[in-house]
């Protein structure tokens, strides 16, 4: 089977940029061992958010025809994702777990990843669909200078929670009607686009500001 299908599946462009902040952010609190460590455990654990939100969500993209999902257009199997999604949480839990995360860290990453996961599994489709981003996202910095023994700026976490909100809404702009009629009415679908675009820009100004005047 073809490499491609495998990492659309796992979403490639969030799951780079999720990973890209990671490195950005461990190199300046950890050695460049533990960093790219650190790094490695993220990235495997967006394989399985990724991984699995496309498993979950067959249903309704093929309802949608979203033709750009590979398990739609048969790029690539559930069986195959069915493996991988496992072994991608154990590599995930596993590398934080004997790197710099230790258990604690470990534990906060784990409530990131079940945080994710809450998302695809229903809580998208109601008022609350913006919290697993708040919450997962505000973890990561925490659990990346936690593994330094340090504590993140309050304004790193406030800034994460706000731009990570920010994508939430301009993420689902693109799908909006089509999740309408499918019956998936997370906040931006109950808001419309007119309203999402307007909380994403305050929340991304948020962010800046907060970046700005650290």
């Amino acid at each position: 089977m073809p490499l491609a299908p495998v990492i659309r599946a796992f979403h490639a462009g969030p799951t780079g940029l999720v990973t890209v902040i990671a490195l950005v952010l461990s190199t300046r609190v950890l050695p460049w061992p533990a960093a790219l460590n650190l790094t490695l455990a993220v990235f495997f654990g967006q394989c399985f958010v990724g991984w699995t939100n496309d498993l979950i969500d067959e249903s309704t993209d093929r309802a949608a025809g979203r033709r750009d999902k590979p398990l739609v257009a048969g790029g690539v199997s559930k069986r195959l994702l069915h493996r991988l999604w496992p072994t991608a949480l154990t590599l995930a839990l596993a590398t934080s777990l004997l790197g710099p995360m230790g258990p604690s860290g470990t534990l906060l990453y784990a409530i990131g990843l079940a945080s994710a996961s809450a998302y695809n599994l229903g809580l998208k489709s109601t008022p609350l669909s913006f919290v697993p981003y708040a919450v997962s996202f505000g973890l990561l910095p925490v659990v990346i200078f936690r593994a330094a023994h340090r504590w993140p700026p309050t304004w790193l976490v406030l800034a994460s929670i706000a731009f990570s909100c920010s994508f939430h809404f301009v993420n689902v702009i693109k799908d909006l009607d089509s999740d309408r009629a499918l019956g998936l009415m997370g906040l931006p679908q109950r808001l419309g686009s007119r309203w999402s675009v307007v909380v994403a820009v305050a929340l991304a100004a948020a962010g800046g500001v907060l970046a700005l005047v650290r």
